[in-house]
């Protein structure tokens, strides 16, 4: 059994009737959105996002959901969603998960527009319910990832991102997402109790571990979709980079902004930045740093009684760091 199948596996009768009701909230009595939306639905990718919601929800309240458990679980994949196609957009990204992208298709006024339209339908489902807390919590995240998005473009034109200010960037641009996901999970159960705050920070730690993750594939040999280098070429500022340009001489240091400013675009001297980061030990930074996040992660969850909803999340957690892209 694949391992995400095993993670679902206790939610697989919610997930399915989260599918079916996320259809319903997303019909539109325009035509051409609702073409649209049903393209989206048709390429979804792993569903981690709602998986990490009902994951939660069962956990802290004994297998079962409430209603609310499915509007939060529905809100996250509609923002979730409006933030990818407007990526997409920004990046001019031609392809998503395989699939052409909304804007390779319908071009960028439309995608622009169908993001709004996301955004607007996941506000206004919170609204209609009186779901005021799960609102905030949705609309918080918003507005950090947008702040991560842009403290990371400020801070790339200088290249000059120390380790508390990347942890700053990925926490905003990355975790807060699975953040809401776990918060959202919890409120929609216990809403106004400590769970909601602890489950946030779960799931902030985790976002943490998988955007390091993330960056880690960028030193890779295997081929996973994006090819190794491209943060390089991109002038992202990495973990492993940080560390290696705060450990090596004023030579290097001055060497490996040169090589990231003016010869990204040159494949034989980003293999040499890769291979000198290698060597200096920024790697095995990076590692230890994710797998301290993970453990922080697994303890917070250690505190919570055993059930098969517990063991997906441990799975879950696990999953984030072994992942092969």
């Amino acid at each position: 059994m694949k391992i995400v199948e095993q993670i679902k596996a206790p939610i697989a009768f919610e997930m399915e009737l989260f599918e079916q009701k996320f259809q319903l909230f997303m019909s539109s009595k325009v035509a051409l959105l609702n073409r649209i939306t049903h393209y989206i639905v048709n390429r979804k990718g792993k569903q981690m996002r709602p998986m990490f919601v009902f994951l939660v929800a069962k956990m802290l309240n004994n297998g079962e959901v409430s209603e609310r458990t499915y509007r939060g679980a529905s809100v996250i994949e509609l923002i979730h969603t409006a933030t990818l196609v407007h990526d997409d957009v920004v990046d001019d990204s031609n392809r998503r998960r395989g699939f052409f992208s909304i804007n390779a298709l319908w071009k960028n006024k439309i995608a622009v527009l169908v993001g709004d339209f996301l955004l607007s339908k996941g506000m206004l489902m919170c609204i209609d319910n009186n779901d005021f807390d799960l609102l905030k919590i949705i609309s918080v995240a918003v507005r950090e990832m947008s702040e991560g998005e842009l403290l990371q473009i400020e801070k790339a034109r200088k290249l000059d991102i120390t380790e508390e200010v990347y942890y700053e960037i990925i926490r905003q641009k990355t975790a807060t997402l699975i953040a809401a996901c776990c918060s959202l999970g919890a409120a929609s159960v216990k809403p106004n109790t400590a769970e909601v705050d602890n489950m946030r920070k779960f799931g902030e730690l985790i976002g943490m571990a998988f955007q390091i993750k993330d960056d880690l594939f960028d030193y890779g040999e295997e081929k996973i979709g994006k090819p190794t280098g491209i943060d390089i070429k991109e002038q992202k500022m990495t973990l492993p980079l940080i560390y290696t340009l705060n450990n090596c001489s004023k030579k290097e240091h001055d060497w490996l902004i040169n090589s990231i400013k003016k010869y990204n675009k040159d494949k034989k001297r980003v293999k040499e930045v890769i291979d000198f980061v290698k060597d200096i030990g920024g790697l095995d930074y990076a590692i230890s740093k994710m797998k301290a996040f993970k453990e922080e992660a697994l303890n917070i969850l250690s505190s919570h009684p055993e059930s098969p909803y517990k063991e997906s999340l441990v799975l879950m957690v696990n999953y984030v760091i072994d992942r092969k892209k």
